[in-house]
């Protein structure tokens, strides 16, 4: 799966356990601007460095799986978690950079002929 937004967080790398690190990128991710919504992908292992060089800020397109599991409580309750792993990242536009597309200056027509005036 695949979606474009803008970087809002990259966590630093952590070392969950002896054999486990992770790091978090929170993405905002813009369907309805009036209400935009923050997603927390997890980079694992080896893929925590793909977020090295990710500035805040900047328009990327993040590649990840969808995962889900069951969790069972002490009490026998059973709930589920979803998690966003990131395997791939592309820069769209750096951080700081113009999102504005370059426009042509008009054209001057008040030099060109009237193309409505009839004839008779």
């Amino acid at each position: 799966m695949e979606i474009k937004g803008k970087v809002h967080e990259v966590s630093p790398t952590v070392q969950v356990t002896e054999s486990l690190k992770k790091r978090e990128l929170i993405l905002e991710y813009i369907e309805n601007p009036q209400y935009p919504e923050y997603l927390k992908f997890e980079a694992i292992q080896d893929r925590c460095g793909l977020l090295d060089n990710i500035k805040v800020g900047s328009d990327v397109e993040v590649f990840f799986n969808l995962r889900g599991r069951p969790w069972t409580d002490k009490t026998g309750k059973k709930s589920y978690f979803n998690s966003l792993v990131l395997w791939k990242i592309n820069v769209l536009t750096p951080a700081g950079a113009s999102t504005t597309p370059e426009y042509a200056p008009p054209a001057d027509i008040s030099s060109t002929p009237d193309e409505d005036d009839l004839p008779f």
